[in-house]
C-alpha cells in the first residue's frame, strides 16, 4: 500500500530553541552593509555588526577526522552494498542559535546510487522504475530554504565505515572533483557547487535550483564549521550504542536510524541570504537514515537547547510505522526516547519498556515511557505552521514529505522510578522554545494515539549484550557497509 505525501503547501519544518525575551517569533538577519555575528560561548554571547571590510573574522578550526575517534557510534558509515536494490541514505546536520532564536539544519541525501545517471530504457525494463541523484537541502533563518539537486550521483562519495560524504555539483575547470575528505582550501579550490561533511566539519556552496516555489528561498548559502563531539549516543566513556538496537546490522526492519551525535559544540559561519553569520560554540546535532523507503509514517522530536539545568542536555525522540519484512503488508509500530544529561545516557526503547504517545496532525506531540529504573515525558507544541521538507521517497524520489519546525514549545520531565512503580526523585524538568518537531509520511487524518509492542522474543534478545561491530572487526573482511 502507498504512502500518500501530503501536497506542498501543508508542510513545514519545525526547529525551536532556548526561552529568550525576544520581541517577536522570529528575527530577521538582514542588513544592506553589515554582516550579522552571532558569538556563542557557553553562557556569553554578543551580536556584533561586522563592516564586510574588516579582515578579522571568526576561523572554524578544521583537523582531519582521526581513526577510532572517541564517541563514534555504530552505523557511521555509508551502508550502500554495491547492489541494485531500491536504496536511499540520508544524513542531517542542525546547529541552533539560542540568542536569535534560529537554526540551520543541513540536510544530504542519494538515491539508488548504484545508478550513477538517470536509468535508460533497457535498465528500467531489467529493474523497474529507481529514482535516483543526490540533494542538498538547508533550512535556515526565518524559515528559509534552499535545496540544490542533480539525477546523477558519479560524484558522491561516502566512506564506508566513518561518518565522511561528500558531492561536486559542479567542478572547477581542469580539476577533478575529490573522492575522500580534503583540507577546507583543497576543496574550495576544486568544488564550485558542492559539500563535504565528516564528525568534525561541515563545508560547502550550494545554488538554489528553483524547484521549491511553495516555501520563501534564498539564492545561494555557503558554510563552513567545525564540531567538537559532546554526546554521541550513549554514556560518555563507554562504547556508543546502535539506536536501534544490534539487529540494525542487519538489513530488516527498514529504514534504520542512527543518530551519529546527540549534541556538539560548532564554530563557523553561514552565508545566508546575503548576510555572513558566525557563531562560536554553538549546540549541534546529526542523525541519518537509510534504506529502502522511509516508514509509512513518523513523528520526530530534538532538542539540545534547554532553559531550567545548567550542562549539556539532548533529546532526541520519535516514532513511525514501519513495514515488517514478509510477503504481506503488514506494519508495526516503533518508538524511542533518548535523553543525555550529566554524561549519563537515558534509553527508552520497546526493549526495555513501553513508549506511549499521542501526536496530532499538527501542533501537538506527547511522549511517555517507562524503563523499569527511570520515567519520562514530553510534551511539545507549535504555532507557527511549519514548513515542508523533501526527503527521498519510493513514490516520488526526494520530493516533499514531512513537515517541520525550529521553534517548537517544549517541556521534558524525567523521573527516577521508586520501587513500587510511583515516580521519584526528579531528575530534570527543563523546557525549551527552540525544538525540532516534525510528521512526515500519511496519510494523517487524525491524532495518532500509539503505544510500541515488541514480541517476548525479541525485546530478549535485542536485550543481548551483542557487540556487532566488535565482532566483525575481528574479522574486517567481512564486516558489512556502514557500520
Amino acid at each position: 500500500m502507498e504512502a500518500k505525501l501530503w501536497e506542498p503547501r501543508l508542510f513545514s519544518p519545525t526547529h525551536a530553541l532556548p526561552f529568550l525575551p525576544l520581541p517577536s517569533l522570529k528575527r530577521s538577519f538582514s542588513s544592506s552593509s553589515t554582516t550579522t555575528r552571532l558569538v556563542v560561548r557557553s553562557s556569553v554571547s554578543d551580536t556584533v555588526p561586522i563592516d564586510k571590510n574588516q579582515k578579522e573574522q571568526l576561523k572554524p578550526n578544521y583537523s582531519p577526522t582521526p581513526p577510532n575517534r572517541d564517541l563514534r557510534t555504530p552505523h557511521s558509515g555509508y551502508h550502500f552494498d554495491g547492489t541494485a536494490r531500491k536504496f536511499f541514505e540520508g544524513w542531517y546536520f542542525k546547529v541552533s542559535i539560542p540568542e536569535r532564536r534560529q537554526s540551520f539544519c543541513f540536510m544530504y541525501s542519494v538515491e539508488s546510487p548504484s545508478f550513477r545517471k538517470p536509468l535508460t530504457q533497457l535498465e528500467l525494463a531489467q529493474f523497474g522504475s529507481r529514482f535516483t541523484g543526490v540533494g542538498a537541502q538547508i533550512l535556515g533563518a526565518d524559515d528559509k530554504y534552499i535545496c540544490q539537486y542533480s539525477p546523477e550521483s558519479q560524484f558522491f562519495w561516502g566512506s564506508r565505515h566513518e561518518l565522511m560524504l561528500g558531492n561536486t555539483f559542479i567542478s572547477k575547470q581542469n580539476s577533478k572533483p575529490p573522492n575522500k575528505e580534503v583540507p577546507p582550501q583543497e576543496f574550495n579550490n576544486r568544488v564550485v557547487e558542492g559539500f563535504q561533511v565528516t564528525p568534525l566539519w561541515n563545508q560547502g556552496f550550494i545554488r538554489d535550483d528553483g524547484r521549491s516555489d511553495y516555501v520563501e528561498t534564498v539564492k545561494t548559502a555557503r558554510w563552513e564549521y567545525s564540531t567538537l563531539p559532546v554526546y554521541g549516543w550513549g554514556d560518555v566513556g563507554s562504547t556508543q550504542k546502535s539506536t536501534a538496537g544490534w539487529l540494525a546490522a542487519f538489513p530488516v526492519f527498514e529504514p534504520h536510524w542512527q543518530i551519529c551525535m546527540a549534541a556538539g559544540l560548532s564554530t563557523g559561519w553561514i552565508e545566508w541570504d546575503g548576510e555572513r553569520i558566525e557563531f562560536d560554540n554553538a549546540p549541534s546535532y546529526s542523525e541519518k537514515n537509510w534504506g529502502g523507503a522511509f516508514p509509512r509514517k513518523w513523528f520526530w522530536v530534538q532538542c539540545n537547547v534547554f532553559e531550567g539545568a545548567s550542562g549539556e542536555i539532548a533529546l532526541t525522540a520519535a516514532g513511525g510505522l514501519r513495514q515488517i519484512p514478509g510477503i504481506t503488508e503488514t506494519f508495526e509500530n516503533a518508538a524511542l526516547i533518548g535523553i543525555h544529561y550529566g554524561g549519563k545516557f537515558y534509553e527508552f526503547v520497546p526493549w526495555n519498556g513501553v513508549v506511549n504517545w499521542e501526536v496530532a496532525t499538527w501542533g501537538y506531540w506527547f511522549m511517555s515511557a517507562d524503563n523499569g529504573n527511570y520515567v519520562v515525558e514530553i510534551e511539545a507544541t507549535a504555532d507557527d505552521p511549519g514548513t515542508a521538507l523533501r526527503a527521498p521517497t519510493a513514490e516520488a524520489g526526494l520530493s516533499p514529505a514531512c513537515k517541520d519546525t525550529c521553534f517548537g514549545i517544549l517541556q521534558l520531565k524525567l523521573w527516577e522510578r521508586r520501587y513500587d512503580g510511583s515516580k521519584g526523585k526528579i531528575i530534570l524538568d527543563v523546557s525549551s522554545n527552540m525544538a525540532a518537531l516534525e510528521v512526515g509520511g500519511g496519510p494523517w487524518f487524525s491524532t495518532w494515539k500509539g503505544k510500541t509492542s515488541t514480541p517476548a522474543v525479541l525485546s530478549r534478545a535485542l536485550q543481548l549484550p551483542i557487540d556487532v561491530e566488535g565482532i566483525f572487526n575481528n574479522i574486517p573482511l567481512f564486516k558489512p557497509p556502514g557500520l
